[in-house]
């Protein structure tokens, strides 16, 4: 995202506080962008005059004279707006000259479906929980109101003023996010698989606020396990951003270490797993030295939830993700690869960090944890964390596990982790129609966004989400979901359903740091069924720049422009 040249003189220029607010105003680094509606999604059968009017120039600024006739709905009229994309943010309504000053309450619904923004407060998980979606709003005689925040692509607006006309002059979207350019890029032969990278890069986008959400209409809030994929696409497509280590230290800072960040014990693992990928894309040993005190006293604790046969005993909540909640023997499966990952990963750290005494006692405990093979549930998400723990092989999880069914049984969270054990196995084939299809399927009924679960099998006989459901159709967003996400409660924007955007920038350009920093780079291209592939990845050191084409003979050239001091191992 460029930044608009007026921006820049601002930022350049001398800003002065008042005396009285010096010490209280903190910057937030979040932009505003006006966002025009695209079209009118729906509106009641009378009373709604002038709606196209809407489409017309405007300067956002309320009027003693509009340029058009503004819109208006009489007493009991509604209308849906759609801004055609998920957007984080509110929506800004300016009111017009009339000649009473008495002016109508308006009823806000937001959206993130159109379905949802028709909903009555509880009706089908429809909530108002983090970020209100249903309010009713008393306007101002010729000004401006803005409504929000919330996560919304439709925004629907009724009268309920059973007198007074509500005239609008103008309505637009604020969307609120960081305005930082996406220095990361993904494009190959299949427009598909391009356009499902921008879906997932830009879900995460959203969700960069002033810390690494995962959510932006439900679950607005830090939660580590979530921010792995996150932090994975962060790294591939926008490179170092200070939300990252906000969000790690606030969780830290707010955790003791005797108890699991966010109540549960998988989460301050992925903690300690995103630490180490953060530090071997940054090469920020002095952040990673901030670290060390919590880090030690958190890996002895997980040492203790071992029992003398190897098997992890961790309490707490224990989850991987939602289909698999209920099943603990995919649970334990799951926990018992994490605890090997993470004892793996403490070994390395602590060893970085100077302390072979902790270090050793990880080793020790990892090898203890292998020596337990847990029962097979037969579940894709746990299977995948076996493989990747290296507890099983990885070309035997593929054809027994992984491949079977095809994309069933996936999660949009632990989705990204089947994708790197199939990557694993050698299989990018699969990965790649996994990615089509899975994350495809959400494009194909009308997403912008990617959902915080996702079944193929919810799209049978079910409507899209940008429009009413056709008679005889399921609502797509409104008859699904499960545990937490029942109905409209789902979110449809959730980083970390952003999964593809980091593996494709990976596997399929290559790109991985070889030693901390990209002081050293792997690039090991792997097409799979495609014909070309290029983009770029950000390091500390600048943007790597690979294109890679298959010849006649199937073999791959490459064109690799490294910046100053990346070397290729």
């Amino acid at each position: 995202m460029k930044i608009p040249s007026f921006l820049l003189l601002c930022a350049s220029t001398a800003f002065a506080l008042p005396p009285e607010l010096e010490g209280r105003a903190e910057k937030t680094g979040i932009a505003s962008f006006v966002v025009a509606p695209t079209r009118i999604a729906w509106k009641s059968e009378s009373g709604v005059e002038n709606p196209d009017n809407l489409f017309q120039p405007k300067s956002g600024q309320a009027m003693l004279t509009e340029v058009a006739p503004p819109l208006v709905l009489n007493p009991g009229a509604g209308i849906v707006i759609d801004f055609g994309a998920e957007i984080s943010g509110s929506v800004e309504l300016f009111t017009t000259m009339t000649q009473g000053k008495d002016m109508p309450s308006v009823r806000v619904r937001f959206g993130e479906s159109f379905t949802e923004s028709m909903a009555e407060l509880g009706a089908r998980g429809a909530q108002n929980d983090h970020a209100l979606r249903d309010q009713t709003v008393k306007l101002p005689w010729l000004g401006k109101t803005s409504i929000g925040p919330s996560a919304f692509r439709f925004v629907r607006l009724d009268n309920v003023d059973p007198k007074i006309p509500l005239l609008l002059g103008e309505i637009h979207a604020i969307l609120t996010l960081r305005d930082i350019p996406y220095l990361g890029s993904f494009r190959c032969s299949d427009e598909r698989l391009n356009r499902i990278w921008q879906t997932a890069a830009y879900t995460v986008h959203l969700n960069m606020q002033e810390y690494l959400w995962d959510g932006i209409k439900r679950d607005r809030l830090v939660w580590l396990g979530d921010m792995h994929p996150e932090v994975s696409v962060i790294n591939a497509v926008f490179g170092a951003n200070e939300v990252v280590p906000k969000s790690l230290d606030l969780i830290r800072d707010r955790t003791p270490v005797t108890e699991w960040m966010n109540g549960i014990s998988s989460y301050s693992m992925w903690w300690v797993l995103i630490h180490e990928e953060w530090h071997r894309h940054h090469g920020d040993l002095a952040y990673l030295k901030q670290q060390q005190d919590y880090l030690d006293q958190l890996l002895r604790r997980l040492t203790t939830y071992v029992d003398a046969d190897g098997r992890e005993t961790l309490d707490g909540m224990r989850f991987l993700d939602w289909p698999t909640f209920e099943n603990k023997t995919a649970v334990h499966e799951g926990l018992q690869a994490m605890m090997v990952l993470t004892m793996d990963s403490g070994a390395r750290i602590m060893s970085l960090l100077g302390d072979a005494e902790s270090a050793a006692l990880c080793s020790e405990t990892a090898a203890r944890l292998r020596k337990h093979q847990p029962e097979a549930s037969g579940r894709k998400s746990p299977a995948a964390l076996l493989a990747l723990a290296g507890l099983l092989d990885a070309n035997q999880v593929a054809e027994q596990t992984l491949k079977r069914n095809g994309p069933a049984d996936l999660s949009t969270f632990y989705g990204f982790y089947v994708l790197n054990a199939l990557a694993k196995s050698g299989d990018i084939d699969t990965a790649i129609d996994f990615i089509s299809k899975y994350w495809g399927g959400m494009l194909d009924h009308g997403a912008t966004t990617f959902w915080e679960d996702f079944d193929l099998a919810w799209t049978e006989n079910a409507g899209r989400i940008d429009g009413p459901v056709p008679a005889g159709k399921k609502d797509l967003h409104g008859d699904f979901g499960a545990h937490c996400y029942l109905g409209f409660r789902h979110s449809l924007c959730h980083g970390w359903a952003g999964g593809p955007a980091a593996w494709l920038s990976r596997q399929v350009l290559g790109i991985e740091p070889a030693s901390p920093g990209f002081s050293e780079v792997h690039i090991r291209p792997q097409l799979g069924p495609l014909a070309w592939a290029e983009g770029t990845y950000p390091t500390p050191k600048g943007v790597i720049r690979v294109r890679h084409e298959r010849k006649e003979d199937g073999s791959i050239e490459s064109k690799i422009d490294l910046p100053p001091g990346v070397r290729r191992r």
